[in-house]
């Protein structure tokens, strides 16, 4: 529990962030309606700006050695990171500040920062503003506005490389994370709010109504899950929740990648996301979910199994990645080695060892552990000629369009990640997907493999701070998870 401290420094943040939200929104409203334009003054003076968090480091020995693999100064000086919505990130900023001040007797300072914060950030939903056609171009010329250019990830991989200016604190600034949390609303149908700490990825639309009916299995009154909320803006509430009122409704439809969340204290519960197919989807929602700083993300899909003594709905547990997405080439070459996460593999082997029932023996039949290739051409098998050998020469057992891309966002971006893939066809030896053997696998497997997936969770909510692992931290790492 982050102490009293840490909260007032939050709230203190949440107060100019409200206020320079109230300014603009005022000063909009006064354009549209009067045409009255802002007022230089009052922008210079930061009117419109984020706050900023600064933290001063003298360079004094820590007071505590600590093998966590976060909340670390290696360097005496400044630190600062501009903060959006520091209510909706409140238990972690305050966390992490109460590990730099007790560990290394760091200073903290807070004020309006320098950067405004554009104009769209701040509309709801329901803003009465009409925005439409020239007024809409006219408001960007006179108002602070998106500019990609002051959106990156140049901290997170490593190209930040700031002159005469404070480190940064943590991986996002204010306005990439106000990017992201715009898109998750806009991709996932549900209130970046609702997103909890754990997060499953699916490729299977069939999963989510298992994780429906038993998310809403899980609701009570008084327990620690009262609510799930369901894409489209549907949200079950409390004991005797229908979970077909959310199976059946159609709204998630409008929204590329629905996303379904049951919500625990502290964003302690799990949420689940179907990404679809493919590795842009993969790549495009972590982009965004990384600025939520999830504990840990996991796959849970289907893949097609490469080894003739695989059966279908045999378990495949990565440990490691043939990345043949491409998505992150530029940023991530593919022969940056992705690690295994041992806290997640083990996780995740005690979770399939528990729900299956089976012995230690018994289990190693069905549930392979090895290589899982990920390739961006959904018909991979009118070209494997060509990729046989390299197939061969990873020792693969699993082919898919998503594992690697999801496992090299998470070590990218610093979230703990693993796979656990479910073989639902062997194209290469004659076992391909027809529409009756698929129903029957679905039936049989769809269940208890998200049951892993979750049971996965529930032991890494007990790991804490082990969890994150020192091997995804950079040379230059800033203080914050």
């Amino acid at each position: 529990m982050p102490s009293a401290r840490s909260y007032a420094i939050i709230d203190e943040l949440d107060k100019l962030y409200r206020a320079s939200v109230a300014s603009l929104r005022a000063a909009l409203g006064r354009y549209i309606d009067h045409g009255e334009r802002p007022d230089d003054a009052a922008r210079a003076a930061g009117a419109f700006c984020y706050p900023e968090m600064r933290l001063r480091y003298g360079g004094g020995v820590a007071r505590a050695h600590s093998p966590r693999a976060y909340g670390r100064l290696t360097a005496p000086g400044d630190y600062a990171i501009d903060v959006t919505q520091p209510a909706l990130f409140r238990d972690y900023l305050a966390e992490q500040i109460d590990l730099l001040v007790e560990d290394y007797g760091a200073e903290i300072e807070i004020g309006r920062g320098r950067k405004e914060i554009p104009y769209p950030y701040v509309l709801d939903a329901g803003h009465n503003l009409d925005l439409t056609g020239t007024a809409a171009a006219e408001i960007a010329r006179l108002f602070p506005a998106t500019e990609l250019a002051q959106i990156g990830d140049e901290v997170a991989d490593g190209f930040w490389m700031g002159v005469d200016q404070p480190r940064p604190l943590a991986l996002f600034d204010a306005q990439r994370t106000d990017f992201s949390l715009a898109r998750l609303r806009h991709y996932t149908g549900t209130p970046p709010s609702h997103i909890q700490n754990y997060i499953l990825f699916t490729n299977y639309h069939r999963y989510v109504d298992e994780f429906v009916r038993w998310g809403a299995a899980q609701l009570s009154d008084d327990g620690p899950y009262r609510t799930l909320s369901c894409a489209g803006g549907l949200e079950l509430h409390g004991a005797g929740a229908d979970p077909d009122e959310a199976i059946t409704d159609s709204a998630w439809r409008r929204h590329q990648m629905p996303a379904y969340h049951l919500i625990g204290p502290d964003r302690s519960g799990i949420t689940l996301v179907n990404i679809g197919v493919g590795p842009s989807n993969a790549k495009t929602i972590t982009d965004h979910l990384a600025v939520m700083r999830p504990e840990a993300w996991l796959m849970i899909g289907h893949c097609g199994g490469l080894r003739p003594s695989q059966r279908i709905g045999d378990y495949v547990l990565a440990h490691a990645y043939l990345r043949d997405d491409h998505v992150l080439d530029d940023v991530l070459p593919p022969e940056i080695p992705i690690p295994p996460i041992a806290e997640v593999q083990q996780a995740l082997y005690a979770g399939a060892e528990a729900v299956s029932g089976q012995s230690v023996e018994e289990l190693k039949a069905r549930l392979r552990t090895g290589t899982v290739v990920t390739t961006d051409d959904r018909n991979w098998e009118l070209r494997y000629t060509r990729s046989a050998l390299r197939f061969n020469q990873s020792r693969a057992v699993a082919i898919d369009m998503e594992s690697a891309t999801l496992a090299a966002q998470g070590y990218r971006f610093r979230v703990p990640y693993g796979t656990l893939l479910c073989v639902s066809d062997k194209p290469i030896h004659g076992e391909i997907k027809l529409p009756g053997q698929a129903n029957r696998f679905y039936e049989r497997a769809i269940a208890e493999h998200l049951k892993i997936g979750i049971a996965a969770i529930d032991a890494l909510r007990a790991t804490g701070e082990r969890l994150h692992s020192r091997k995804l931290r950079a040379f230059n790492e800033p203080p914050f998870r």
